[in-house]
Parts: C-alpha cells; sequence; structure tokens
C-alpha cells in the first residue's frame, strides 16, 4: 500500500484538496481526501508543498510509431502506398523501446492515443496505450482501436504531387473516403444477404471472399469504432462532419486549426475536438491561420476540448503548452481536463483515468509547483501504482 500525503490534490473531477492524500492499493487508488487514514506499513511520500495530478494524456499521439531517432529505418508511421489503408494496425509498427517513452512518462504523461499520420485518406487503427511495458501487449488499453483518416493537404501533396493519382484535390479526398464507406457498406451487405439466404436454405452460407480492408472499416460503419478525422482548415472540417453525418459515423475531430473560425458550427455538433499542436511552424498553407487562443475559444463554447501535440518524444511538453494555452484565455481548470478527463472520455477509458477517483488506476503524478508552468518539474510519476519515473535531485 502507497499514500501520498499532504500535497495539493486536483482531482480534476471533485475538486481540489489541500492538504489531500491519495492512498494506493493494488494499483487502485483506493481512497482520495483530507482526513484519510493512512494504515501502519504503508509506503508514505509525503508531497508537501507540490501539486498531485492524475497522469496527463494526450489524446492524438504518434509516439511509437514514428521513431526516434529520425531515420528512414524507424518511420514506420505512414504506408504512403495507396490511399485507403483501413486494414493497417498501428500495433504492429509499435516499438515500445522506443527512447520517446522515458521521456514523456518523466513530463507526468502516463497514456496516448498513438495512430498512423495523415498521408492516406484513411490510415489504419490507432490505440490507447499506457506509457509501460516491454512488449505493445502490456501497453494496449483493450477497446480503444480507432480508425485514423484525413482530409486536407496531405494525402493531395501525397499522391497528387508529381503522381497524378487520385486523390490530387480536396475534391477527391471526399471521394475516396466516400467510395471507400461505401464499398465497407456493400462488403457488409454482401454477408447480411448470404446468412439470410442460409437461414432460409438451410445450405452453408455463400459468403463473399474475406477482405481485411472492408472488414476493419465496417467496425467504422457500423459504429463499433470511431473515427479519428485529420482536419486543419474550417471548410476540410465542415467536410469531414458532411460526411460523418452523411454515414452516420461516431467520430472526432482531429486537429481543428480553424476550428475558431466556426465555433458555433463545432459547438452545435457536440463532436470532441482534439486540438493542436498548437506551437507549429506555418509549414504549410492550410496552418496558415494557427493561434494558440483556439483551445480557449472553443472551450468556452462548450465544446469538449483535448490539446494534443502530434508527436512522439515532444509529447513530453504537452503541459506546458496547455499552459500556453491557458495564458492565452483557456479557463484554467478547462486546461487541466483538456489534458486528463476529457481525452479519458473520448477514449472511452475515462472509468479507468483522467482523474483522482477511489476505484480508478493509480495513474499519478507528482510536480514541484503548478504543472502548467514552464518552470515546473515532474518529481515522480507513477503507473499503476508502480513509480516509473523519480527525478534525481541536482
Amino acid at each position: 500500500m502507497l499514500a501520498i500525503v499532504n500535497g495539493k490534490v486536483l482531482t480534476i473531477t471533485r475538486g481540489t484538496l489541500e492538504p489531500g492524500t491519495v492512498l494506493i492499493d493494488g494499483g487502485k487508488i483506493a481512497e482520495v481526501g483530507t482526513d484519510v487514514e493512512v494504515p501502519g506499513g504503508a509506503e508514505v511520500i509525503d508531497a508537501a508543498g507540490k501539486w498531485v495530478t492524475p497522469g496527463f494524456i494526450d489524446a492524438h499521439s504518434h509516439i511509437g510509431l514514428f521513431g526516434e531517432p529520425s531515420t528512414g529505418a524507424t518511420a514506420d508511421g505512414n504506408e504512403a502506398t495507396d490511399p485507403v489503408t483501413a486494414q493497417l494496425r498501428g500495433i504492429d509498427s509499435l516499438n515500445p523501446q522506443d527512447p520517446a517513452f522515458a521521456d514523456v512518462l518523466a513530463a507526468g504523461v502516463t497514456a496516448a492515443y498513438t495512430q498512423p499520420g495523415s498521408a492516406n485518406v484513411i490510415g489504419g487503427t490507432g490505440i490507447a496505450i499506457k506509457l509501460r511495458g516491454r512488449t505493445i501487449e502490456d501497453m494496449i488499453i483493450p477497446g480503444t482501436e480507432g480508425m485514423k483518416m484525413a482530409l486536407g493537404e496531405n494525402p493531395k501533396r501525397v499522391y497528387g504531387e508529381g503522381h497524378k493519382k487520385m486523390p490530387a484535390t480536396r475534391m477527391g479526398n471526399a471521394a475516396v473516403l466516400r467510395e471507400a464507406l461505401v464499398a465497407a457498406q456493400n462488403y457488409l451487405d454482401g454477408i447480411k444477404k448470404a446468412n439470410k439466404k442460409s437461414d432460409q436454405s438451410g445450405e452453408e452460407p455463400d459468403l463473399p471472399e474475406r477482405n481485411l480492408k472492408w472488414e476493419a472499416l465496417g467496425r467504422v460503419v457500423r459504429g463499433e469504432m470511431r473515427a479519428h478525422i485529420h482536419c486543419h482548415r474550417a471548410d476540410d472540417i465542415m467536410t469531414a462532419i458532411r460526411i460523418a453525418e452523411e454515414f452516420d459515423l461516431d467520430y472526432s475531430l482531429e486537429h481543428v486549426t480553424e476550428g475558431y473560425k466556426i465555433k458555433e458550427v463545432l459547438a452545435s455538433r457536440e463532436a470532441p475536438c482534439i486540438v493542436g499542436p498548437l506551437l507549429m511552424a506555418r509549414g504549410k498553407m492550410e496552418i496558415k491561420d494557427v493561434t494558440l487562443k483556439n483551445p480557449g475559444i472553443l472551450a468556452r463554447e462548450g465544446i469538449k476540448v483535448c490539446i494534443q501535440m502530434d508527436a512522439s518524444s515532444s509529447t513530453q511538453w504537452l503541459p506546458v503548452v496547455t499552459g500556453l494555452a491557458v495564458r492565452e484565455g483557456m479557463p484554467e481548470d478547462e486546461g487541466f481536463k483538456a489534458i486528463t478527463i476529457n481525452p479519458a472520455e473520448v477514449l472511452g477509458i475515462d472509468d479507468r483515468v483522467g482523474s483522482l477517483e477511489a476505484g480508478k488506476d493509480a495513474d499519478v503524478a507528482i510536480f514541484d509547483d503548478n504543472p502548467l508552468s514552464n518552470f515546473t518539474h515532474c518529481e515522480m510519476t507513477l503507473v499503476e501504482g508502480e513509480v516509473l519515473y523519480r527525478r534525481k535531485q541536482q
């Protein structure tokens, strides 16, 4: 048993406790409060003068897929050979030994949703992971697979420029996505018709030949898997919404760089917005209007905002970038939610992580001051009650 005592405890969902105690037993949070009795024999961590938070969560990462050091040998996040690769699984590229994991854990980040990149209109599945373990099987949070989709400049640049292959325009992006979704619907219909005929005849069903691409995308069509749709420019965001509504998809909007331009539309749709990266140089046209004010503008509209880094080891700057968003108008409590409970809810893991509550996984970070300040150090990071990072004293 482990007790973190005397700290400023940000529960996220149940206010701030100061001084507070977090009692941990068997990898789970047993109790959180201001008058928790610490059992005799428990290991005690004195967090006096420190901030205690849930482990932070990056809802849009490429950690372990775009490996480091960044070379051709470690660049495994984009299978840029076909604009539709729904059959790919990010876990087949993920390297648990990547040095980025240690850097990110040392910043108080304990979980991330990592996924293929945006070269393809449909890039394959990502998954939520804990930042610990020697194999991907140790890291996976079951039931969190989602399908990466992308609109805007990236797919049309990869396939159109110099290749003269569809998609070469934004029209092409949308058409490729619609055609793929229809093909998945037709594949499912073929299975359904074969099974119905079999039920009527009593004979073995004459099923269509198994197709891993349409089988995977079929889970999105059936609403069993979320579509994570990359879209920066306001018109691309609207295309994402339009197609998602046409096919009745469960979806999130990823990047949403110009979301502030259509904030009322986004608020009316209630789709989660996974915003960032916020410190982008204007390397392409669709991000020319990037602003640190965007997360705050969207949050004040009542939109569920997650702040993301879209990165590997640079995920370690997630709390600092969130602090910059707070500086530019995002309410501080919304900033903390954007890297804890909001991503947990979007990823469907809020029953396990995202806040300090009894019964949840003991994923905890301890800081020497406000975690959103660039002057602050993460002192300790725990995943399921195990101390995986402890800052060396200077």
